[in-house]
């Protein structure tokens, strides 16, 4: 279930406490609508009339309802990291570790319902999720590599958003694994799998190879 929260609006900040205020009704509204109805159904009025404001108001603020849940998704997922204080530096693999298990756990809590099996608003979602989540994974990753240099052949933003797509993308493939085994130690597997990523060791293009 998609929930929001103070912090939920981070990765969309706000300038001024009334944007906030306003930011926080529209994302609420949207979480609201979406225990009873499905996204591709909603319309913009749906989503101001159950927020109080007007559709000038929204427009103001989200070119369309597709920008409105991804910052929602984003929001939830960076401030599940925040409550764990995962802070990537650039060089903490402590800390890569958080953030493949804060993607694990996101996914495995939006995605499955408790039966194990995807509802289908959860499918339906799915697509905003990989977005949202990815750009924040991506942006934690980009600060951390300009604090330390990673030692990659690759600029900083290909680097980070290969990281951030394997990341979300065996995390993805896991959750939807029958009988899977815990995050913690899914995390472990994903964290072996992009470890030369970061640390140099992977062969960059043109580079020759070895047998």
């Amino acid at each position: 279930m998609l929930e929001t929260s103070e912090s939920a609006v981070a990765p969309c900040p706000a300038l001024d406490p009334r944007i906030r205020r306003t930011r926080d009704l529209l994302q609420q509204a949207l979480v609201n609508l979406l225990e009873t109805k499905e996204f591709d159904k909603l319309s913009v009025q749906d989503i101001t009339d159950q927020a109080g404001v007007n559709r000038a108001t929204f427009y103001a603020h989200y070119p369309d309802k597709f920008a409105l849940l991804e910052c929602v998704v984003a929001g939830r997922f960076h401030d599940l990291l925040a409550q764990r204080g995962v802070v990537f530096d650039g060089t903490c693999n402590q800390a890569i570790r958080g953030i493949i298990l804060g993607v694990c756990d996101y996914l495995s809590q939006t995605l499955v319902s408790g039966s194990g099996e995807a509802s289908g608003s959860a499918r339906q979602l799915e697509p905003h999720l990989e977005s949202s989540v990815v750009a924040v994974v991506r942006g934690m990753l980009l600060e951390g590599f300009e604090r330390h240099a990673v030692p990659s052949a690759v600029s900083p933003e290909l680097l980070a958003s290969t990281v951030g797509w394997a990341i979300y993308g065996a995390a993805k493939e896991w959750v939807h694994t029958p009988a899977r085994i815990p995050s913690e130690q899914i995390a472990e597997t994903i964290f072996t799998l992009i470890a030369p990523l970061l640390t140099g060791s992977a062969s960059a293009p043109g580079s020759p190879q070895h047998p």
